[in-house]
């Protein structure tokens, strides 16, 4: 298992910021909450490796939203003026993003993690077995664990989405050439991407049935 060099870059961002007192500290809560799930993630990463001789994760990314995408959303939203107060109904303020080799391993790792005590799991949204319209394909977990301040603990939530390396690929691809179209989508695109997720989760197939032969 590897984890995003970026991922402790915003974590040093963050620390900076805290210091210098220009991060909200109900953010920092988010990030304390990330920094848990990730140790939890990294033990069963390392732990299933050990007994099984294979690693259930291929990499692990992880973000904090920032206060100005936050604010957007609760705009758009209409969730009112108060922000802060309205920002504890968002589901993905505080991201994690598990990559796996199978879609086994998908399943295997949200069990694994759902069935810790201090894991509390609000929602699930299966878009692996129901792909969105455009093909995307990802298991997404709410979930809400404890965090321990020096004076309260605060139960926070997290958005886990978890998907295999072709999952991925195709979900990273998808945002960097819909981004680019913005409103000018050529009229075969939504068709193309979709036929590219069909390809996508048939080479999930096919490399899980390579792995089943030789395990």
């Amino acid at each position: 298992m590897t984890t995003d060099p970026a991922a402790d870059d915003l974590r040093e961002a963050a620390d900076e910021l805290a210091v210098a007192g220009q991060l909200p500290r109900f953010l920092l809560m988010y990030k304390f909450a990330i920094e848990e799930l990730m140790t939890k993630l990294r033990i069963l990463s390392e732990e299933f490796d050990f007994v099984h001789q294979h690693d259930p994760i291929e990499h692990i990314t992880s973000r904090v939203k920032r206060p100005e995408a936050i604010k957007e959303k609760v705009r758009r939203r209409g969730l009112g003026d108060d922000w802060v107060a309205a920002a504890h109904v968002l589901d993905d303020i505080a991201g994690i993003r598990v990559v796996c080799p199978f879609v086994s391993d998908v399943h295997e790792v949200a069990r694994m993690l759902t069935a810790q005590d201090d894991v509390e799991l609000l929602r699930t949204k299966d878009y692996i077995t129901r792909p969105k319209a455009n093909g995307y394909r990802s298991l997404h977990l709410i979930v809400r664990i404890p965090v321990f301040l020096s004076d309260r603990v605060e139960k926070v939530k997290v958005e886990v989405q978890l998907r295999t390396i072709a999952m991925d690929f195709w979900a990273a691809v998808e945002h960097k050439l819909s981004y680019k179209y913005a409103d000018r989508v050529p009229d075969d695109f939504a068709g193309e991407l979709a036929a590219a997720a069909r390809t996508a989760a048939d080479l999930d197939a096919r490399m899980a049935a390579l792995h089943e032969r030789i395990r």
